[in-house]
């Protein structure tokens, strides 16, 4: 994913409980999730939000956690295990090459890139990469943070998707930041 990727000690910062305050995982991804659906968290780096989305997604769901770095998918497969949800938590690591979900190609309802895609150098393929594993109609999700990227970043950021087939759909809710909802149609 690039050089610009958030540095592993960064990830117990973000699991901060007062974090819940500013940004409440459970209020922010309720709009977009039901249960039973498959959802796929690139950058989910420790589970910030990656738990609350198993939870939401049930038992017959499913959540693909995405994470370049081994020991942020190591300390979030922990916090799964205690929380009694990894068997709903599909860990895979991404090389540097695509995000290695070839097998979700064509499954999954959501997809939801929090703080994570101003790190990816390369915007074009990763959103290629989401869009094959989305189903027709399924979505993607984008929140930016407002300090790290500038409206007109964003707007880029949206472009790059639309450029690889996604349209833009209205947020049905506030979610916070810079945020998109994207579909393919």
């Amino acid at each position: 994913m690039g050089d610009r990727v958030c540095p592993f000690w960064v990830g117990y910062l973000l699991l901060n409980p007062l974090r819940k305050l500013l940004e409440n995982p459970t209020k922010i991804l309720a709009p977009f999730v039901r249960e039973g659906m498959i959802v796929m968290e690139p950058g989910c780096a420790m589970g910030y939000f990656t738990l609350p989305l198993a939870r939401m997604v049930g038992a017959r769901g499913k959540v693909i956690a995405v994470e370049v770095q081994a020991k942020m998918l190591a300390a979030l497969e922990n916090r799964a295990r205690k929380a009694s949800l990894l068997e709903r938590i599909e860990l895979r690591q991404t090389g540097s090459v695509g995000l290695g979900v070839e097998d979700f190609f064509g499954q999954v309802d959501l997809a939801v890139a929090i703080h994570m895609v101003h790190e990816v150098p390369e915007q074009a393929f990763f959103f290629e990469e989401v869009w094959k594993t989305l189903k027709p109609g399924g979505k993607l999700l984008i929140i930016e943070p407002k300090g790290h990227v500038s409206e007109a970043q964003f707007e880029q950021t949206l472009k790059a998707a639309e450029n690889e087939g996604f349209r833009q759909d209205p947020l049905p809710a506030k979610v916070g930041g810079r945020s998109g909802l994207l579909v393919k149609p």
